[in-house]
């Protein structure tokens, strides 16, 4: 029994020599003690995310879980009881450990829109993406669930509260950087305490762009995202714990830097010409009517549609022989077949020999196959566009051909242009050249036709020439592979090189003596990357912006029980010196993938590839699983941003 006493004594002396040392600010290694009010008391513990430790006695809750790490540390905190693990979203760095709560009993609470995200992971990872599926951009994922179910005890609205051991949390949503990310807000004895999820990072910036983009170059989630910050600084927080970065320990300035940053980014962001109000009235004001009805001739050998709300892809370059090229053509067949025909009749048509494509997107290609088939004639495009076409498992990109129809198989080219390659066709010399802007995969044609300088641009520019309040480009979307340098500053720096006479649009837009246009549209792309800049944490903006920094070739895997698949990770690097990279692969039970980590370094401002394979093994249940690469450049950890699709069928 005084064997007993004495050991109880000293287990009590040193607990109270730790909680001394606590109360004067130290912690343990690897926790950084935030703030104390009462006999609360809030820590930081940092793997991929933030995991904020609230502990009460010898009892805790955790905001966010991260890797799982923080678990095994708890009791050097005196904490014998875990009792909730809040979720601020449902991104999969929050919640990578989740397995590694079996045993502390603790229950998970998350927002409530976030719930299906947590529990039916692979309901939104699609082997066979569609326009319309759910969160996605166009088909393209913009959200980050968990390789594996996380079941949720309960679930958070829009504005409720939660009670802990006589704490009051107000759950606020603060969506943006997640479709129902949320915020939990405590009242402490200097004011309020903000747990603020990724809703701003320390220095006001954003962790990446990518989950901010919900829609088609609209700014929804950007929009979102600068109402939560405005009512995250109406509570005017004393401290703001964000899931990423230092603690912000002067909130209430940077939450007013940083909406002024975004909302200067949301009135660049948008459309560079009147969509939604008057850009069908500036669509066209160079052509006149045909002799086909509703298709206008813009010179005596060109033709495009012109029509109320109509703004098909087709272009037609008519030779004197008869003989037509055709530029996209996203038409259904009903509509092309009509046109070809009144062509043969009244304009001397006498056949298709080819259709160009100038990008990736299925409204530019879904008729190109009937023409094919019907009229006999070829398909032809620049090698970077055709590949995205052809093997469409291989990627996962915004609105590509396969996402229009569930029916619709690879297209297959007939001719794959190289950049800056000419051709000579019915007397004309047109050169093919790579011309990102949308998208990278894109090109332009040009070549003088009827004595001027015409370039062919997709949908890159769109705008009035005459309006110098339009700048011309198009959505910004960041999963069309659309960063800046390969994107839209490269399309003004290209056309400011060309000086065509005629730009021709896709969607039947036409830009005539379009020189102070370009200018324009220069400056823009230089000022939206400014912007991007300054709501950026990274070294190079690219990095928060753009979502293929790392990326899985192919991106869909298809495995039978029993077989192995090799896949190859290209791991980018935008910087100006060579950079360490390490990346955890980690896959759902059941799933073998070797090696488990790769590591090297990537020479200054290019691309390595390496490859792993992923093993079904025979007994394996047949479904659709995600690997995912938890990414380190340098000693910064990213987290597991990046993944690819399994199937196993």
């Amino acid at each position: 029994m005084k064997r007993l006493r004495c050991s109880s004594l000293s287990w009590l002396v040193v607990f109270g020599l730790c909680f001394s040392k606590l109360a004067l600010g130290a912690a343990p290694a690897g926790f950084e003690r935030v703030v104390a009010d009462g006999t609360l008391e809030v820590f930081r513990w940092h793997d991929a995310v933030n995991v904020y430790v609230l502990r009460e006695g010898d009892a805790a809750i955790l905001v966010n879980l991260g890797d799982g790490s923080v678990l095994q540390h708890l009791n050097e905190l005196g904490i014998v009881h875990l009792e909730w693990v809040l979720l601020t979203d449902h991104h999969r760095e929050n919640s990578l450990g989740y397995r590694k709560l079996d045993g502390w009993q603790a229950r998970i609470a998350a927002p409530e829109r976030e719930r299906a995200l947590l529990e039916r992971p692979m309901d939104f990872r699609k082997m066979r993406p569609a326009l319309g599926d759910a969160f996605t951009v166009h088909g393209a994922s913009y959200v980050r669930p968990p390789i594996q179910p996380v079941s949720v005890d309960r679930t958070f609205k829009t504005m409720d509260t939660f009670m802990w051991r006589g704490h009051e949390f107000w759950c606020l949503q603060t969506a943006g950087t997640s479709p129902g990310g949320m915020s939990y807000l405590l009242r402490i004895q200097d004011g309020w305490l903000a747990l603020s999820g990724s809703v701003m990072l320390d220095g006001a910036v954003m962790r990446n762009w990518f989950d901010t983009e919900w829609d088609y170059g609209f700014g929804k989630g950007l929009y979102t995202l600068i109402e939560s910050v405005s009512l995250l600084t109406s509570f005017e927080p004393v401290l703001l714990l964000p899931s990423q970065g230092p603690v912000i320990r002067d909130p209430v300035a940077q939450l007013h830097d940083y909406q002024e940053k975004l909302r200067h980014l949301a009135r660049i962001y948008v459309r560079g010409y009147a969509i939604g109000t008057f850009a069908a009235a500036d669509q066209d004001l160079v052509s006149r009517p045909s002799k086909v009805p509703h298709l206008w001739q813009t010179t005596p050998s060109l033709l495009k549609f012109k029509g109320p709300s109509h703004s098909p892809n087709p272009i037609f370059l008519l030779a004197d022989s008869g003989r037509a090229l055709m530029i996209d053509c996203g038409l259904d067949p009903a509509t092309i077949d009509a046109t070809l025909e009144q062509m043969q009749e009244r304009l001397g048509l006498t056949g298709v020999d080819a259709v160009l494509i100038t990008h990736m997107h299925g409204d530019h290609v879904l008729g190109a196959t009937h023409v094919r088939e019907r009229w006999g004639a070829e398909l032809w495009t620049l090698d970077r566009v055709a590949e995205i076409i052809e093997q469409p498992e291989r990627f996962e990109y915004t609105a590509t051909p396969w996402t229009y129809r569930r029916d619709l198989e690879p297209i297959k080219f007939d001719r794959h242009f190289t950049c800056g390659e000419r051709f000579t066709w019915e007397g004309y010399e047109l050169t093919v050249d790579w011309m990102p802007g949308q998208t990278e995969f894109a090109c332009a044609i040009h070549g003088r036709i009827d004595g001027r300088l015409v370039v062919f641009t997709g949908d890159n520019i769109f705008a009035n020439p005459a309006d110098p309040q339009q700048d011309g480009h198009e959505a910004l979307v960041a999963r069309n592979s659309a960063i800046l340098e390969e994107g839209y500053l490269y399309a003004a720096e290209y056309l400011r090189r060309l000086q065509p006479d005629l730009i021709m649009g896709g969607h039947s837009f036409v830009m005539d003596q379009p020189a102070e246009l370009i200018e324009r549209y220069y400056r823009w792309s230089l000022a939206i990357r400014e912007a991007y800049r300054a709501v950026s944490a990274e070294p190079d903006y690219r990095y928060q912006f753009d979502p293929y920094w790392v990326r899985a070739d192919p991106y869909r895997v298809k495995l039978q029980p029993g077989g192995t698949a090799e896949v190859t990770l290209h791991v980018r690097n935008f910087l100006d010196r060579p950079q360490r990279y390490r990346i955890e692969l980690l896959a759902p039970e059941g799933l073998i993938v070797q090696p488990q980590i790769l590591e090297g370094q990537t020479p200054a401002a290019s691309v390595v590839e390496r490859t792993f394979h992923i093993e079904a093994p025979a007994d394996l249940t047949p479904g659709v699983r995600t690997v995912v690469f938890d990414t380190t450049l340098d000693d910064h950890r990213y987290g597991p941003w990046f993944d690819c699709i399994v199937a196993v069928e």
